[in-house]
This record gives structure tokens, sequence and C-alpha cells, in this order.
């Protein structure tokens, strides 16, 4: 993992800090073209505006293209942004379950797609509801009333969006109304705790979050978010697949809390079959680490 040891090296004067310490976190596949500008924005923008230790960290998830290169060259500039490079495709939610592996240097940990969508200012507001409202998670919510989008979906990407919402609430009963917004924060304490519970490795990555959170007794607060939807995303081009892996991994971690899941471990061979045919990382749902 490049970047691992300057990262580490960080790590007792962000503990020893007097004030909040923030440490965001960017998956990033193939994002060569978009993701230069957004880190540059953002690095400035907290080396401007927040008060307490900032730090960016970059998690490449498989990339093909020069994604390390201009993250790299960012970096140069910026010595708050890091980078964590996976050369074999882990996935978005693998990437981010590596991210928050580095919880415990910092007081709050997040999340941000790297496409820009969610700008400095929104997911600023995010940390700033933390503190307002004593809650361990908020998560960004673009379906909120008071949300503002300057970019809506398209209608396909809408319907799917939509479709998966049912699909959670149906599982899960949660009461959220934008599960899978890419802009949440959470505090240390409670990312800690639940990340031995956090087993899927795709966009259905944030449903595991929310539901362990809430699971361990975690308070968690859905906020509305300023937000300019992407074209270009690798979501939009491969949208039918990403949804049928979406569907399959919340299924999975339905079955994964229900009294049945005991008895469909002959089927495992089935399931990592298919996510191979999928071309998704699977990531073994094995027994609860107890903590």
């Amino acid at each position: 993992m490049e970047g691992s040891e300057s990262l580490v090296a960080s790590t007792a004067a962000i503990v020893s800090a007097p004030e909040q310490s923030l440490l965001l976190l960017v998956p990033a596949y193939n994002e060569e073209e978009r993701i230069g500008p957004v880190l540059r924005e953002f690095a400035a923008y907290f080396q401007r505006e927040f008060s307490g230790r900032f730090q960016l960290v970059v998690v490449l998830n498989g990339c093909r293209d020069n994604t390390l290169g201009v993250v790299q060259a960012a970096a140069k500039e910026f010595p708050t942004i890091h980078l964590l490079n996976f050369p074999a495709p882990i996935g978005k939610g693998g990437a981010l379950i590596e991210g928050l592996k580095l919880a415990s240097i910092t007081d709050v940990i997040g999340y941000v797609d790297a496409d820009g969508a969610t700008s400095p200012e929104a997911f600023h507001s995010l940390v700033k509801k933390l503190d307002d409202t004593g809650a361990d998670c908020i998560i960004g919510s673009r379906w909120l009333p008071e949300s503002v989008l300057h970019q809506s979906q398209t209608q396909i990407r809408r319907f799917i969006s939509r479709g998966f919402h049912y699909i959670v609430e149906l599982f899960f009963w949660m009461g959220y109304k934008d599960t899978q917004c890419p802009a949440k924060v959470v505090r240390r304490e409670a990312a800690q705790t639940i990340h031995p519970h956090l087993r899927v490795a795709d966009l259905a990555f944030d449903v595991n979050l929310i539901y362990a959170l809430r699971r361990a007794g975690f308070s968690v607060v859905e906020f509305p978010i300023e937000w300019t939807d992407k074209l270009g995303s690798t979501v939009t081009r491969s949208l039918g697949r990403s949804a049928m892996v979406m569907f399959l991994s919340v299924l999975r971690l339905r079955l994964f809390y229900s009294p049945l899941y005991r008895w469909m471990m002959p089927l495992r061979p089935i399931e990592t079959w298919l996510y191979k045919k999928l071309r998704q990382p699977l990531l073994p749902i094995g027994p609860v680490v107890k903590k």
C-alpha cells in the first residue's frame, strides 16, 4: 500500500492535536480525468476553513489509468493529501473498508466520491452537523425537502435509485430517504466498533455501514445536502450490472442477519461464481467479530 508509511508517521501528531481532527476518504477507480481538481479544491478549502487537523486519503482501487500519477501530483502541492494504492480491484466498498482502518488516528472520518458531486462546503456542513447534533454518524441525503440538487440524476438512474431504496426499506426498515448518498461522516469510536461488521465490497456498502451502526446502538442522522450529479461516472456506464450486484449484496446481508443464514452455507460456491460472472469483488461474510 503506497503512501501508508507517510500517513502512519503523522499518527502521533494527529492523536495529540488539541482540536478535532478530520480524515476524508476518497475511493477512486480510473478517475484520472476528474480527481485532480477535486482533490485540490478539498485540500485548499479545508486548509482555509477548518481549524482542526485535516487529512485527505485517496484509496485507489485497481486503477488501470493514470489516477495514481494524478493523485501523486496533487499530493506534492498539498501535504494533507495521502494515498493508499491497491493494484487489484477490491470494489468501492472494499476501498472504504480499508480506508476506515485509519479511524484510529482521527476524531472524525468521512468519505465522498472522486467526481466532485459533493462540494467541500457541503461535506463540511455534515461535519458541523455532527457537532451540532451530538450524533455518531451524519449521512448526506439528496431526497429530503431541504436538499439542493444542482444537476439531477438521469431518469434511469433515478428509477433504479428509488427502486433500490424501496428494496432496502423492505429488508431493513431503517426509515432513511437516501442510504446511498456518498457523503457521510462518522466518529472514531463508532467507526472502530463496527469495522469488523463491514463485509460488502460493492456499492451496497452504505447499507452495510448504516445498518451495522444502528445495530451497535449508534445514532445515525440524515441531513439534507447540496449535490451536483456528474455525468460519465463508472456507475452510469455499468448501471445494470451495478444494480444487480447491489441487490444481491443487500439480500445476502439481510440473510446474514436472519436465522436462515447457517442453512445456506452450501450455496456459497454459487454465490462466489455469480459475483465472479458479474466481475465484482466478494468479501466473505463470516462470523461477526465480537468486541
